[in-house]
C-alpha cells in the first residue's frame, strides 16, 4: 500500500520517468548505481522502474538517516531498502554485509556510490563498495543511472519539491575488466553516469 502511494505521489509531483538508452527492462539481478543530489533520488530511481522489477529491487540507504521515525517506515515498508552502517563499529565488521545478503537472496539494489548527496551537477568520486560487490557477485549486472532534475526538484536543505520532471536514464552494463583495479574501474563506472548527462 504505502509503495503504490510512493510511486503514485513521485509519478504526480516529479514524473520519475525512465529512459533506456543502454539496457532494456528485464528481470536481471542487476545493481543500479546513479549519481546523487536529492533525497527524491531514490524514488525517482526506484519508481521509474516498471512494478514487476521494483519488487525485486531494494535501494540501499544509511541507517543513521532512515533507521528511525517516519524515515524507517519509508524506508521499510514504503521502499524495502536495505540500511547500512556509514561508519564501522568494529575493525572486523563488513559495512557491505547487508547487501551482499540482498544480492544473495536474489534482489537487485540501488546504490549511489558516492556515498552522500552532491550538489553538483557530475557525480563526485565513487567510494569502494561498488567494486567491491561486483567482483563478489559477478553474476549480477551494474547499470549505470543517471538521474536528471530530482537535484533541483528538492536540492539539499528544502522541504518540498519543486514539480520539475525527473528522468531517470538507465546505460549501459559496467562489469570489472580481468585484471582491472579499484581506482580504473570506479573511473569508468563513473564515467558511464556521466555519459548519460
Amino acid at each position: 500500500m504505502l509503495s503504490r502511494l510512493l510511486v503514485l505521489l513521485s509519478r504526480l509531483l516529479f514524473g520519475a520517468y525512465p529512459r533506456w538508452v543502454g539496457v532494456a527492462p528485464e528481470a536481471r539481478q542487476r545493481i543500479y548505481f546513479a549519481n546523487h543530489g536529492s533525497h527524491l533520488d531514490t524514488v525517482t530511481l526506484w519508481a521509474a522502474l516498471p512494478p514487476e522489477l521494483r519488487r525485486r529491487t531494494r535501494p540501499v540507504a544509511a541507517k543513521d538517516y532512515w533507521g528511525g521515525g517516519l524515515r524507517a517506515v519509508i524506508a521499510h515498508r514504503g521502499l524495502n531498502a536495505v540500511l547500512i552502517e556509514r561508519q564501522r563499529k568494529s575493525p572486523g565488521e563488513d559495512p557491505l554485509a547487508p547487501l551482499h545478503a540482498a544480492l544473495a537472496q536474489g534482489d537487485s539494489l540501488i546504490l549511489f556510490p558516492e556515498g552522500t548527496r552532491n550538489p553538483g551537477e557530475q557525480p563526485g568520486p565513487f567510494k569502494s563498495g561498488l567494486y567491491h560487490l561486483a567482483l563478489a557477485h559477478p553474476e549480477v549486472e551494474p547499470v549505470a543511472v543517471y538521474l536528471d532534475n530530482a537535484r533541483r526538484s528538492l536540492p539539499k536543505g528544502s522541504l518540498l519539491p519543486v514539480p520539475l520532471t525527473c528522468t531517470a536514464r538507465f546505460g549501459k552494463v559496467v562489469r570489472p575488466q580481468p585484471g582491472e583495479d579499484k581506482a580504473a574501474y570506479l573511473e569508468r563506472a563513473r564515467a558511464a553516469v556521466m555519459a548519460l548527462a
